[in-house]
């Protein structure tokens, strides 16, 4: 399979539509928390100023007070970040008690002091508040700024992760289209080249014939793997059957290629009664038979044996590498480009016998061929 790191048009829509909502959502949601933080945070420094305001007015009035009824000097606290004001009774008139904003400043107006030493009010204001308020802006922005710089990283990893599989998945769909297209087209030629030269002649050609009947055969191989990985196949009913009658069914349907490559087939066979589906066992046995027919070459041997334990297919091929063993059994995986073939087969196989509980077991030596055997379950 060639490897290929390009997006097509649909992962690069996908990608993009993955990416935007995800970002959208998390910007909506980064900020409702940025609000609400702001929104608590700003409400707790509204208090925290109010009640520093009115402690610093009642400590001032309760000092004024005190320097009345004692007769001693007044002396004011000097409070860092906060300025305070005496409001004299004749001056009174231009002021109301109360905690409000003016001119930058939050600005409390207490009427504590009840007109001792003639004093009305005591003012007090700060702009601490909203120096606070500022850095308290910067910090929430900054926090955001960074919180979604993150998530965008995220979102572009996790983007490649989760498209990752996807992508691969879609090449090898790509590569399997290909590949069973190639297949379908080579029998399809036969068929049209064999008609064409039967209608010409007019008379009855046994090897145009033979070809018409391989290429059908062909075609009908590829229809019943293809019947096979369709999700919404008939179920059929498990039943009693000779497995011995399969094999030998099998053999001869493929006898016409068998012959046209010049193999011979060895068979070993006992009588086998098993509880399968006819048509499954009849798949498993085809798909390992038209494997080995495919990568065997001209004028070599195929061997198939059949006990009561196992089913062995062993071919004179051109065998698989021992670090491929273990992805051949995977869905669109091909070991060799040599022959024809769009990689279900073996998958095919494997779910089968995964299905009725069968071990299936490979051993392979290159330039020398492969032996496939199916042990039956105890």
């Amino acid at each position: 399979m060639e490897k290929d790191t390009g997006l097509n048009e649909l992962e690069r829509r996908s990608f993009f539509s993955f990416v935007a909502l995800y970002l959208g959502s998390s910007f909506l949601a980064i900020l409702l928390l940025g609000y609400w933080y702001y929104s608590a945070q700003k409400n707790a420094l509204e208090n925290a100023t109010y009640y520093k305001l009115n402690h610093l007015a009642d400590t001032i009035s309760g000092l004024i007070i005190n320097a009345q009824m004692r007769g001693t000097t007044l002396h004011l606290p000097n409070e860092k970040g906060f300025e305070y004001k005496l409001i004299s009774t004749q001056d009174a008139k231009k002021f109301t008690p109360g905690y409000f904003e003016k001119d930058g400043y939050k600005v409390l107006v207490s009427d504590a002091p009840q007109e001792h030493l003639n004093i009305k009010y005591v003012l007090v204001q700060t702009k601490e508040y909203f120096q606070k308020l500022h850095t308290l802006q910067t910090q929430v922005l900054v926090v955001m700024g960074i919180s979604f710089i993150f998530i965008v990283f995220i979102s572009l990893l996790l983007s490649k992760l989760f498209l990752k599989p996807l992508h691969n998945r879609m090449l090898q769909i790509e590569n399997f289209i290909q590949d069973v297209s190639h297949e379908l087209n080579t029998p399809i030629t036969a068929l049209k080249m064999s008609a064409s030269r039967g209608i010409k002649k007019e008379v009855y050609d046994k090897k145009i014939l033979t070809n018409i009947s391989i290429s059908t055969k062909q075609l009908e191989s590829i229809y019943k793997s293809l019947t096979y990985l369709n999700f919404k196949q008939k179920q059929e009913e498990v039943q009693e059957i000779n497995f011995q009658e399969i094999v030998t069914n099998v053999l001869s349907y493929y006898k016409e290629l068998t012959d046209a490559k010049g193999i011979k087939v060895q068979t070993k066979l006992q009588d086998v009664t098993l509880m399968m589906v006819p048509s499954r066992a009849e798949l498993l046995v085809s798909n390992l038979l038209s494997n080995a027919i495919k990568y065997s070459m001209p004028q070599t041997t195929i061997s198939i044996t059949l006990t009561q334990q196992y089913f062995k297919i062993e071919d004179e091929g051109v065998g698989i590498a021992e670090k491929k063993l273990q992805e051949i059994f995977q869905m669109y995986t091909r070991d060799s480009h040599i022959a024809g073939g769009f990689g279900v087969g073996l998958s095919i196989v494997k779910q089968i016998c995964d299905t009725y509980n069968m071990k299936i077991d490979v051993t392979s030596q290159l330039g020398k061929g492969s032996t496939f055997s199916i042990y039956f379950p105890a």
